[in-house]
């Protein structure tokens, strides 16, 4: 035995409290801190970039100029923004054609329109302001002599104007092709109606699979390769899905999607490309992510949990539900954050299935015509008018917002429900 020790030792190699390498090991543990702490700070500064872009253009000052006059349109002395109903109908009746009244008339009754629908119709009608120019927040704060000056060599007619891209009336109006009067708000519904879609059936089926895999599935070639594809799924490009979604949703199901089935059928989304479709694309989309992280958490629930319940004489499905999906269940709301932030900033599939590039009425059911905030982004940030990117800037301030928030309401229910287990 005493013949052994010194083989053993020397196959062993050192001694872990052998210091004889110890300054060759700091150097390295510091070469990759500093490798981490440049990470850090890389990312930092381009998260920060980022934002100073957004916030950049969302406020600063506008040039903008009337057609019309408003103080001409002042009835008794009564400015335009203070008239009643009535006064504001028949100055839109005198001053546009014909046919754009009736069709005014037609999209909704100006009887069923309140004062500030008429009013807003009559600025975009009548008055038609418009945006020469804008300036940026930087520019507007450090270079005000100089954009008095412009505006007064190039646009004499002009007012100044400092402007918040996002505002209340942003989020209020529908969209226009006027920037001073186009918001979001169709576009905030029509992402709150897919996401609610794509969280009501990613997650259950999502969940489902998961336990079934862990818990029922036994080891064979046909479960490995059910776990290998779903693996896969997960890096599939989402344009795929898109073509899918268009394939069997839109034209295979065109009866459910459309409404048709339920008697519902609108004849502008006759074909299919509803908010439905959209929604069951999206929750195909993020199906594999909640299955791979609904697997971790499953696993990572002690075995000695399930053989203690077994134990006292639970079946599988009374341990599973009692015990291991309580267990798991922060670890899989933590795949469902993780889905929903990926599926509310998608916008590739949801234009091959269909969505509204421009859309001025807000859905009313799973079966209504859609657009969402990225396609309204993407919509704003092609066009040519320097307007437009203000618009879309604050646009993606309003999706940041409407993501931290639903993000905000999964993390505060999944720590409560850890609470009280």
């Amino acid at each position: 035995m005493t013949q052994e020790k010194p083989e053993i030792q020397a196959a062993a190699g050192p001694p872990a409290g052998d210091s004889s390498n110890l300054p060759g090991r700091r150097r390295v543990g510091k070469s990759w801190e500093t490798v981490f702490r440049v990470s850090t700070i890389i990312g930092m500064i381009a998260l920060s970039a980022l934002l100073y872009n957004i916030l950049n253009s969302s406020f600063g000052y506008a040039a903008i100029e009337d057609e019309l006059d408003p103080t001409t349109l002042a009835v008794n002395g009564v400015q335009l923004a203070d008239l009643p109903k009535d006064n504001l109908v028949t100055i839109l009746k005198d001053h546009v054609s014909s046919g754009v009244y009736r069709r005014l008339e037609k999209e909704k009754s100006f009887e069923e329109r309140d004062q500030r629908e008429v009013y807003d119709l009559v600025i975009e009608k009548v008055v038609k302001p418009q945006v020469r120019q804008t300036w940026s927040l930087y520019d507007s704060i450090l270079a005000r002599d100089q954009i008095d000056q412009e505006l007064a060599d190039k646009y004499p007619k002009a007012r100044l104007e400092f402007r918040s891209w996002l505002n209340a009336g942003f989020l209020y109006s529908t969209m226009s092709s006027n920037a001073l009067i186009a918001g979001v708000r169709t576009a905030v519904l029509g992402s709150l109606w897919t996401i609610l879609i794509t969280i009501l059936v990613a997650f259950p089926v999502g969940v489902g699979a998961a336990v079934y895999l862990e818990e029922y599935a036994e080891k064979n070639r046909i479960n490995q390769a059910i776990q290998t594809n779903i693996n896969n799924l997960a890096g599939v490009p989402s344009i795929i899905y898109g073509m899918l979604g268009l394939t069997v949703f839109v034209r295979m199901l065109q009866p459910l999607t459309s409404g048709a089935m339920f008697g519902m059928t609108d004849p502008t989304t006759a074909n299919g490309r509803t908010i439905l479709s959209a929604g069951l694309t999206l929750a195909l989309l993020v199906l594999p992510l909640i299955i791979i992280n609904g697997q971790e958490a499953i696993r990572a629930v002690p075995q000695s949990l399930r053989q203690a319940s077994f134990g006292l004489g639970a079946t599988r499905w009374q341990t599973v539900w009692h015990h291991v999906l309580p267990n798991a269940i922060p670890g899989i709301l933590t795949g469902v954050i993780l889905a929903v932030s990926r599926a509310i900033g998608e916008t590739a599939p949801l234009v091959v299935v269909g969505a509204a590039t421009f859309i001025t009425f807000d859905p009313t059911s799973v079966f209504s015509k859609f657009t969402t905030l990225p396609i309204q982004i993407y919509q704003w940030t092609a066009r040519p008018q320097g307007e437009f990117r203000n618009l879309a800037a604050a646009a993606i301030l309003t999706l940041l917002v409407m993501l931290l928030s639903l993000n905000a309401f999964a993390i505060w229910f999944r720590n409560k429900y850890s609470r009280r287990l």
